[in-house]
């Protein structure tokens, strides 16, 4: 990870000099992540696809004023961030949610002592996190998913590190509750 860093770093000093090879070996490696996190956060496979499309135009665009190399991860994932609320605030009025299908892969899990198979695990947890104010969501898109430190997602997120961990232990306490077996609660 730290040798990726460092190539990340030359890449991004190589495109802030024009070029544009440099900036399509790091849209190459970061796409991924930058549309796993989006699709996340949006639950919309089309709006994560444009999206991603956008922030990395952005990123390009604007690359020159990135201070910090080594800050790359969080300045994306603010461009994103934006990207994704002002798509938010301009859809304000609309409340057109996707049902996700995830593939089966016949591996049988079990919670509790019953079976559990990984669609409904997946299928548990996306409704689970749907359940979750947009801030606790990416509080544990960020921290789970994508693995930022909170420091990291304080800067993201332009909050305090304190208001990040609120939301993201208050999240993961309410994802507990509602991912918790059925029986444990008391039902049959």
């Amino acid at each position: 990870m730290i040798f990726r860093a460092v190539e990340d770093t030359d890449l991004i000093r190589q495109a802030t000099r024009g070029s544009v090879e440099s900036f399509n070996l790091l849209v190459s490696r970061w796409e991924k992540r930058v549309y796993n996190y989006l699709l996340r956060i949006t639950a919309n496979r089309e709006d994560a696809l444009d999206l991603t499309q956008d922030v990395f135009l952005k990123a390009y665009q604007n690359l020159r004023k990135l201070d910090d190399p080594a800050r790359f991860a969080p300045w994306l994932y603010r461009i994103a961030h934006n990207e994704a609320y002002s798509m938010f605030r301009k859809r304000k009025p609309e409340t057109d949610v996707e049902e996700i299908e995830p593939e089966s892969t016949g591996r049988q899990i079990t919670v509790g002592g019953s079976p559990v198979f990984p669609v409904e695990l997946s299928l548990a947890v996306a409704a689970a996190l749907d359940h979750l104010s947009p801030d606790q969501r990416e509080a544990v898109v960020l921290k789970i998913y994508q693995g930022f430190k909170f420091e990291e997602m304080a800067e993201i997120l332009a909050c305090p590190v304190s208001t990040i961990k609120s939301r993201l232990y208050t999240a993961l306490e309410l994802l507990k509750v509602e991912l918790a077996p059925v029986t444990a609660r008391g039902v049959s």
